[in-house]
């Protein structure tokens, strides 16, 4: 059996509306892991990859909070202490959940760096918004003496913006499927893994960015051999004219009609967006289909009964 990769979404981690402690944060993890251990007893050989949005700022916010006691951490550091502790909780909570269950897996959380392009426009153009918020003053003295480009976020002050660049590839996937193939339950790429980029000797070096989950997860899927992604997120499946007159959910979709809504602007960047642009470059490189749902509907969406089925026509 083919690696299946489950993605699950950062804000399934911390909800909208919660203050993000760490009580809450192990009991969403451990919801949803109640609900991947079921489709594991099931025999999938399942890669398990995951978001970080939340969490990774708040690490940017302690990082400059303590700034005058303790030396700050780079972006990238900041990234792998994310994927660690987000990864520890999967690996925790998903452990005990097949104890309960009697079949007991081990369950593994592996580091993982994404290669990106030193000349990908994110760089020249940084968009992603992270960390805490600051007055025009304060921005303007970040820029001076750090050379951070700040940008005013919808009147609620000043933001620090990093770039986003394209994953090139995975450097640990070929670790991650082997472990996989052999009844392991990975974790890897979390947050879209750590920015590195390649030198010319082949040596690698961290970079401050944040890479994309959705985008990082079609690029290892790619990667291990997976024909399936599933993609746990707040909604029960996607829909066109979300929130608006005419709204419409998606069962079972082919991906010229995904392709054609996307084109449409149906997909906000900030929301759905970067799940379909992911999903629509997997199936272009030759992944059978993504499954996009809740995690509480992952066992009706594997049979088709619940969520959005985006396949590859044949």
């Amino acid at each position: 059996m083919k690696p299946l990769i489950l993605s699950i979404g950062g804000n399934t981690i911390i909800r909208r509306g919660e203050r993000g402690t760490i009580e809450e944060q192990f009991a969403n993890t451990r919801a949803c892991a109640s609900y991947v251990s079921r489709l594991i007893a099931e025999g999938y050989r399942v890669i398990i990859t995951h978001g970080n949005g939340p969490i990774v700022g708040n690490i940017v916010i302690r990082n400059e909070a303590a700034r005058n006691t303790i030396p700050p951490m780079p972006l990238y550091i900041c990234d792998a202490d994310s994927e660690g502790g987000i990864g520890f909780m999967i690996q925790q909570t998903l452990y005990n959940e097949l104890v309960k269950t009697k079949r007991v897996k081990d369950v593994v959380t592996i580091i993982t760096q994404v290669v990106v392009s030193p000349e990908d426009p994110a760089f020249e153009n940084p968009t992603k918004p992270i960390g805490p918020y600051y007055t025009e003053k304060e921005a303007g003295e970040l820029e001076r003496l750090k050379g951070w480009k700040m940008v005013e976020d919808s009147g609620r002050g000043f933001r620090r913006v990093v770039p986003s660049p394209r994953p090139v590839r995975v450097v640990e996937s070929r670790v991650i499927r082997h472990l996989a193939m052999e009844g392991i339950v990975v974790i890897g790429a979390g947050g879209g893994g750590i920015p590195v980029i390649e030198n010319r000797d082949g040596t690698l070096k961290g970079v401050d960015a944040v890479i994309d989950k959705d985008l990082a997860t079609a690029v290892l899927a790619r990667e291990v051999g997976a024909e399936t992604i599933v993609n746990l997120t707040q909604v029960d499946r996607v829909y066109i004219n979300f929130r608006k007159k005419g709204e419409k959910g998606l069962g079972d979709v082919g991906l010229e009609e995904i392709k054609r809504y996307y084109r449409e602007g149906h997909f906000p960047p900030g929301s759905m967006g970067p799940k379909i642009e992911a999903a629509i470059e997997f199936l272009e490189g030759g992944g059978k289909e993504v499954v996009i749902t809740m995690p509480e509907l992952i066992e009706e969406a594997m049979e088709g009964r619940a969520g959005t089925r985006i396949r590859r026509e044949q």
